[in-house]
C-alpha cells in the first residue's frame, strides 16, 4: 500500500509545482508560503478529526515533539526557499534540483539512521545526481 501512496505523492507534488507557479504570479514568496501552510494544517487537521486520530496527542513523547517540530521548521525552511525559487526561476530546472533531497535523503538515512547503502542505493543516487545535473544546466 506503501508505494500507492508514493506514487500518489509525486502525482500530488507534479500539482503542487504547477499549480504554484501560475498561482505565485504578482504574489510575494513568503505571502504565498504562508497561503498554501495555512491550506496544509487546515487539510491535517481536518484528516485527523476524521480518522479519530486527535486522542493519540497526548501519548507523543517530549523526544517525538522535538523532533516533529524540528521537521517542521525543516519544512518551513523547504517551502519558502522552493516558493522564492519557483518563482524566480523555471519550474523544469528548480524542481530536478529540489529532488536531490532524495540522495541527500539517502546519504542522511545511512549516516543517521544506520539504514543500508547499497550498490543498489548508490547507482540510483548518482543516475539521480546526472539526471538533475543534465536537466538544471
Amino acid at each position: 500500500m506503501w508505494c500507492v501512496f508514493a506514487v500518489l505523492s509525486a502525482v500530488f507534488a507534479a500539482l503542487t509545482s504547477i499549480l504554484a507557479k501560475i498561482g505565485i504570479e504578482d504574489v510575494n514568496s513568503n505571502l504565498a508560503t504562508a497561503i498554501r501552510t495555512v491550506v496544509v494544517v487546515g487539510m491535517a487537521w481536518l484528516v485527523v478529526f476524521l480518522t479519530h486520530a486527535q486522542s493519540g496527542i497526548s501519548a507523543i513523547s517530549r523526544k517525538s515533539w522535538m523532533y516533529l517540530i524540528l521537521s517542521g521548521i525543516a519544512t518551513g525552511a523547504s517551502w519558502l526557499c522552493y516558493y522564492r525559487a519557483i518563482q524566480t526561476g523555471e519550474v523544469s530546472r528548480v524542481v530536478p534540483i529540489d529532488k536531490m533531497s532524495v540522495v541527500l535523503t539517502l546519504l542522511l538515512a545511512f549516516v543517521f539512521l544506520h539504514e543500508k547503502f547499497t550498490v543498489k542505493s548508490a547507482v540510483g543516487a548518482i543516475l539521480i545526481t546526472a539526471g538533475t545535473l543534465v536537466m538544471a544546466l
